[in-house]
């Protein structure tokens, strides 16, 4: 596995037990809003400050809380492995969801 891949699974790991940011946290409302975080992260700080927090970030593309947001703009790698965190988070809401519907589609044919 690559450093990246290590560090991202380490700190969803951390995202698990630490903030307890369980499967079903991650599903409601399940509406995209941990892929709007991994952007906010993504981002550029350079880019955020263009974007003025208050308007477009906050009201716009950031989903929780402002508490929430914990930017660390002095290390970029960890503001990229918050991203990937969020992003795997996501894909693994996308998956659950559509092996629940599957599931669902397997149970009304039945």
């Amino acid at each position: 596995m690559s450093f990246g891949l290590e560090l991202i699974a380490e700190e969803r790991q951390r995202q698990i037990e630490a903030e307890g940011w369980t499967d079903q946290h991650d599903d409601s409302p399940g509406d995209g809003q941990l892929a709007n975080a991994a952007a906010c992260y993504a981002m550029s700080e350079r880019y955020r400050r263009a974007m003025i927090w208050n308007v477009t970030l906050r009201f716009r593309i950031w989903p929780w809380e402002e508490k929430w947001w914990k930017p660390t703009p002095n290390d970029r790698i960890r503001e990229l492995v918050k991203a990937g965190a969020l992003i795997a988070a996501e894909i693994d809401r996308l998956h659950r969801g559509a092996v629940a519907q599957e599931s669902a589609d397997a149970k009304s044919m039945s």
